[in-house]
């Protein structure tokens, strides 16, 4: 059955921007009940990749997420990391934060947020991450982070973690033996971050074993931390995005080409910058060769839309291109300043439910 509408984000609903302001201060919402958010102590796991549809598909292998309470609620637009932790952190939407995405424009070059680099090399000397996005980190509150220290000082940990106490880990199973630690200590707030299931999934797609294994383990982690947390401590779960196998990369198609200027954003969202004065003309050509795959949007209806939430920066909006091709048939589109992206079976970024739903599960332990 053919996708009519994308899925936009709920952010006056369950949305994943509620978590941090209510467990940080105790604002209402959707996805976080109050007595979760009332805890002495919380956790807050983020297992990126955990997509709610691909969890509800596999629900006698999790029996530990299974036994939790909560539900869906939705990430943000576009259906990627960068966009959607630093707004799990920030408690506001990209067009806020202005990490509108995987790849975009940012002083005089195409950046990749994740790496915090252009074509030149490292960019930290060109865009400061605490000036691209100026919004307070963790909810502005007291939290430590336990994450990989592979992490630790990269320009987007800068810009979506802030100076929070970065407690680096060398495996997997050492965010449970360091949160714990933490408590220990008489840390209050913690945000732990793993990526297993995201790079399983890019690498290996959904069919197979090599998902469902390492889904299992990610249950595994929760069961472990669950067994491990002090009593009376909260602990929350949720995830940036979903995703599907979309391993086919299509060329966008040359009449397209020849109106733009350069590219940017991912596979699954590709922005196309007009040259100049040819938007119009570029979203035509591109509804006409590629509407049967994807959703054609130009930057204002993606803004009047509220596909970046209901407000957007000058800065944010600066970062957007001009024509939007969000793939919603399993495919994503090219660009040859991306390395090594025909190499994915697993993909997100673009607004199908699968990709937009994530879990919000909390317990008391």
């Amino acid at each position: 059955m053919s996708i009519v509408e994308p899925m936009l984000p709920d952010f006056s609903g369950a949305s994943t921007i509620s978590i941090m302001p209510a467990l940080t201060w105790g604002v209402p919402s959707q996805t976080i009940p109050d007595h979760v958010a009332a805890a002495d102590r919380i956790v807050l796991l983020v297992l990126d990749s955990l997509g709610w549809m691909q969890l509800e598909e596999r629900r006698a292998n999790t029996p530990v997420l299974s036994a939790m309470d909560g539900g869906p609620a939705t990430t943000v637009a576009p259906s990627t990391t960068a966009a959607a932790l630093t707004s799990i952190s920030t408690g506001v939407p990209p067009g806020e934060h202005g990490i509108v995405g995987y790849r975009f424009p940012a002083g005089g070059a195409v950046m990749n947020a994740l790496r915090w680099t252009s074509p030149a090399g490292d960019h930290r000397e060109i865009v400061s991450p605490t000036d691209l996005q100026p919004v307070p980190t963790l909810g502005g509150g007291d939290w430590a982070v336990v994450s990989d220290r592979q992490f630790i000082g990269s320009g987007f940990s800068e810009a979506y973690l802030g100076s929070a106490p970065y407690y680096g880990i060398m495996h997997p199973s050492s965010l449970v033996a360091e949160t714990r630690s933490l408590l220990d200590q008489g840390k209050e707030r913690i945000y732990a971050y793993y990526d297993g299931l995201d790079h399983v999934a890019h690498i290996h797609g959904f069919s197979g074993s090599h998902f469902d294994l390492e889904l299992a383990f990610c249950d595994w982690l929760v069961g472990a931390m669950i067994a491990a947390l002090p009593t009376g401590t909260a602990l929350v779960v949720t995830a940036d995005h979903g995703q599907i196998d979309a391993p086919e990369i299509v060329p966008v198609a040359g009449a397209c080409l020849g109106l733009t200027a350069m590219r940017s954003g991912e596979p699954r969202f590709r922005w196309l910058h007009a040259k100049g004065g040819a938007t119009a003309e570029l979203a035509a050509a591109a509804e006409e060769l590629h509407g049967d795959q994807a959703w054609i949007r130009t930057k204002d209806q993606v803004i009047d839309e509220g596909w970046f939430g209901p407000t957007i920066t000058p800065d944010a909006a600066s970062r957007l291109g001009d024509v939007a091709l969000v793939a919603h048939a399993p495919v994503g589109f090219d660009d040859p300043g991306e390395r090594h992206a025909n190499k994915l079976i697993g993909r997100h970024g673009s607004l199908t439910p699968a990709e937009m739903l994530v879990p919000v599960l909390h317990t008391i332990v």
